[in-house]
């Protein structure tokens, strides 16, 4: 995923023409940041079980991840799970069977570590497809852990997602986009305490 300036509406509309299967889809209302809710793990190993019923021995590791996984981090109400598969590339081997099973894929962003987004509406869970062993995984899980041992950071990070999601924006990915600075700056510290010296 390349990094743009969140204002640039038009790099947006370029983008999302670019990696979308079918038509983009712009948000279609403010975005809703809720307060914690326990029950988005449960939501999260309910569709777990679903997923490998799906795919069975093709998964290689299955996470939730995201603020949905932190606990009493505020949140918008999406479950995001992160799956690796041998080869995210090679759609064939996973694509149709997590279809069947109701996911429908959305998003495919070869230039970014092969990465597929597939959602499901009930619940509301984005499913973001790596292949095995991807550097990414690690750093979204990294974050997740931090956020969950780290009051601080989980607070700062909460404030600036409050503040980012009452603008206005076309694209779920702006906001996101607007974020990276302040996962840039805590991310600085996970990389610190994960290695002994934070």
């Amino acid at each position: 995923m390349t990094q743009r300036d969140p204002e640039d509406v038009a790099a947006y509309d370029e983008a999302a023409a670019q990696v979308w299967v079918g038509e983009p889809k712009p948000l279609a209302g403010p975005i809703e940041i809720r307060e914690y809710d326990p029950a988005w793990p449960e939501l999260y190993e309910r569709e777990a079980e679903r997923i490998v019923a799906a795919l069975g021995t093709r998964v290689v590791r299955l996470e939730h991840l995201g603020s949905t996984a932190v606990p009493g981090l505020p949140a918008k109400p999406i479950i995001d799970v992160v799956l690796e598969v041998a080869d995210s590339s090679d759609e064939a081997s996973y694509a149709p069977d997590l279809e069947a099973a109701g996911y429908v894929l959305q998003i495919r962003e070869p230039d970014w570590f092969e990465h597929r987004l597939l959602k499901s509406q009930e619940p509301n869970l984005n499913l973001h497809v790596f292949s095995a062993a991807c550097s990414e995984t690690e750093q979204m899980l990294l974050l997740r852990d931090w956020l969950r041992g780290n009051e601080a950071d989980r607070d700062l990070y909460a404030k600036a997602k409050r503040e980012l999601a009452a603008r206005q924006w076309k694209y779920m990915q702006q906001y996101a986009d607007a974020k990276s600075e302040i996962v840039a700056d805590i991310m600085s510290r996970a990389r610190a305490g994960g290695a002994g010296t934070g």
